[in-house]
C-alpha cells in the first residue's frame, strides 16, 4: 500500500446499527458496500448527521494501538447531543472497532507517517419530508488505510484568513463534528487554494479578529516561549490532538494559555521577532507546521518557512506513543491484540 491517497480506498468490512421505536438496535458487522437509501432520505433534505475521526497504528504482527478512543467517542456524543441523535455507548463503540480492527487488520499500514483512518458517523434515515428530528438512524463505521492528509506532507503549510466569510458562531453547531460545517466550509477554502494557500485560517463571526481554528484543524502560536492555542468559546471544535498537545506541553513546562487571541496579535508579534512557531494539530495531520500567514493583504512567515523545533518534537512524541516506540504516560493507547 503505497501512496495512500486520504480517505479514498477502504477495507473490507464496516459496522452497522439502526436506530428505530427510541432503541439502538442489534448491531452487525458486514462487508463494505454501498448503503440502500430512497430520495426522501430525511439526512439528505435537513443535514442531521455527525461523525468522527480517529486512526488506528501499526505496532507489530500482534498488536494494533488506537489512539484515544474513550475521548473520541465522548465528543461523539456530544455531536449528537447537539444535533438531536440518540447518543450511543463506549461498550458498543469499542467492541465495534475492535471487531473491525481483528478481521481488517491487513489493512493496516505499516510504514511510519501511515495509519488506519476510522470514520464512525450516524444520520437521520427516515424517509419523511419533514424539517423536525428524525425517529429513525442509520450508524455505521468505514476505515481507510491513509498516508499524509496534506500534500505538504509535514513541511509547512500556507494560511489566509477570509474577509467574507466565517465558519462558525457562538451558539451554532461550530464545536460538533456535523456534516453542514464542512460544506459550509468548502467555497472559502477553494478560493483560498485558487490564490496559493493550504487552508482558511478562521476568524470569530462577531469582530471578526479573533483567531478560532484552521478548516482541517485546531493552531497553535509559540510567542516567545508560551503556547498560546485559542479557547474554546463554542464555535470551536474540541480536538483530540490539540488537548495532547496542551498535556504535552504543560508537561514540558512550557507557559501553556488557552484565550482569546486576536490575528493582529500574531501580526504584531511577527513584526516584532516574537512570534517562533505556529503550527495545526488534528487527527488527520497530527501536527501540520504553519510556514505563512496573510490577512488583509499581508503577509508573514514563521520560522524561515522551515518546520520549529516544538511542532518536531510533538509530532515524534505523539505519533512515537502512537506506534508504541514511546511509552504511553498519559493513557491514551488502547491496544487492540491480534489473534495469533
Amino acid at each position: 500500500m503505497n501512496n495512500l491517497d486520504f480517505g479514498r480506498c477502504f477495507t473490507d468490512h464496516m459496522f452497522e446499527m439502526q436506530y428505530a421505536s427510541n432503541a439502538w438496535k442489534t448491531a452487525h458487522v458486514k462487508p463494505f458496500g454501498p448503503i440502500q437509501i430512497t430520495p426522501a432520505l430525511n439526512v439528505l433534505h435537513y443535514g442531521q448527521a455527525v461523525f468522527e475521526g480517529m486512526k488506528a497504528f501499526y505496532v507489530d504482527e500482534h498488536q494494533i494501538n488506537l489512539f484515544r478512543p474513550d475521548v473520541h467517542h465522548a465528543r461523539f456524543n456530544l455531536s449528537c447531543r447537539r444535533m438531536c441523535i440518540p447518543e450511543t455507548s463506549f461498550e458498543v463503540f469499542i467492541e465495534a472497532l475492535e471487531t473491525l480492527i481483528r478481521l481488517d487488520a491487513a489493512w493496516v499500514p505499516q510504514k511510519r507517517g501511515t495509519a488506519l483512518y476510522i470514520r464512525p458517523f450516524i444520520f437521520a434515515n427516515e424517509d419523511y419530508l419533514a424539517a423536525r428530528v428524525s425517529s429513525t438512524y442509520a450508524y455505521h463505521i468505514i476505515m481507510s488505510p491513509v498516508g499524509a492528509y496534506y500534500a505538504e506532507g509535514f513541511n509547512p503549510v500556507s494560511l489566509t484568513t477570509s474577509p467574507d466569510f466565517v465558519r462558525a458562531v457562538p451558539g451554532g453547531t461550530g464545536e460538533a463534528k456535523t456534516a453542514g460545517n464542512y460544506a459550509a466550509s468548502f467555497l472559502p477554502a477553494q478560493q483560498a487554494q485558487q490564490d496559493g494557500f493550504t487552508q482558511v485560517l478562521w476568524l470569530d463571526a462577531i469582530e471578526h479578529k479573533y483567531i478560532e481554528e484552521v478548516g482541517t484543524m485546531n493552531i497553535h502560536f509559540l510567542i516567545d516561549d508560551t503556547l498560546v492555542t485559542p479557547s474554546l468559546t463554542g464555535s470551536v471544535l474540541s480536538g483530540i490532538t490539540r488537548n495532547s498537545v496542551i498535556q504535552l506541553a504543560k508537561e514540558w513546562e512550557y507557559e501553556v494559555q488557552e484565550r482569546k487571541v486576536s490575528i493582529d496579535e500574531i501580526m504584531q508579534a511577527s513584526a516584532d521577532g516574537r512570534l517562533k512557531e505556529v503550527f495545526g494539530s488534528g487527527t488527520a495531520a497530527v501536527i501540520s507546521p504553519v510556514g505563512l500567514i496573510a490577512h488583509k493583504g499581508q503577509k508573514i512567515e514563521i520560522g524561515n518557512g522551515k518546520i520549529g523545533p516544538l511542532a518536531e518534537r510533538l509530532y515524534d512524541t505523539i505519533t512515537g506513543i502512537q506506534y508504541g516506540q514511546i511509552e504511553d504516560r498519559f493513557g491514551w493507547i488502547h491496544p487492540v491484540t491480534l489473534h495469533s
